[in-house]
């Protein structure tokens, strides 16, 4: 396999046992290891801390919707410019939920009508969070208190953290969309242009 960011990526022999057990998941899963996985494993403290937030977000007893979850993390992606998260984020959102009405609309939700008030104030919040350029309004925050409780608001802040965190993470390291979502949605950011440099 060759490199598909700009660093390049181990062998899959060379990376620690428990990582080339969770390759070999995705490979029987996807067809094919999922890159971000390989530039993750070349810290595989930092992948096994990434994986396990992963699953608290993806635990059955989340007060958060498995839907909402994921339409809330392809909008951050979008916003991040990260193609690769649009894309395996939107499969979620497809599986969860076969919305695709919603997956085509998400970059236009303030306006649409396809979003319930609660998934409104909640990509209000996430968008908020992630804008590196201000606080989260106080219109939005009381906005959100009208459908989520303080924990749950406390947990929907924890998964819009982590979500950037993947996001910035395969964009920094240039990491492409793998075909895993046949609706493709490019990635959408809050302003008119990609960032540059």
């Amino acid at each position: 396999m060759s490199d598909i960011s700009w660093l390049k990526h181990k062998q899959i022999q060379d990376y620690p046992w428990w990582v080339r057990l969770l390759l070999r998941g995705q490979m029987k899963k996807y067809g094919t290891p999922l890159f971000p996985t390989l530039y993750w494993g070349r810290s595989p403290m930092a992948l096994l801390l990434f994986t396990l937030f992963f699953k608290f977000f993806e635990r059955r007893k989340s007060p958060l919707e498995p839907a909402l979850r994921s339409l809330i993390m392809v909008r951050i992606s979008q916003v991040n410019w990260c193609s690769f998260c649009v894309d395996m984020n939107s499969l979620f959102l497809l599986e969860r939920a076969q919305a695709i009405h919603k997956l085509e609309d998400l970059h236009s939700w303030p306006t649409s009508t396809h979003f319930s008030e609660k998934e409104k104030a909640a990509l209000a919040y996430a968008e908020a969070v992630t804008r590196p350029d201000q606080s989260v309004p106080i219109d939005i925050r009381e906005n959100l208190k009208q459908y989520f409780s303080e924990d749950e608001i406390v947990e929907l802040t924890a998964l819009i953290g982590y979500q950037n965190l993947s996001s910035k993470f395969n964009y920094a390291l240039s990491i492409p969309a793998q075909g895993l979502c046949e609706m493709r949605t490019a990635p959408l950011p809050i302003t008119d242009e990609e960032p540059q440099g």
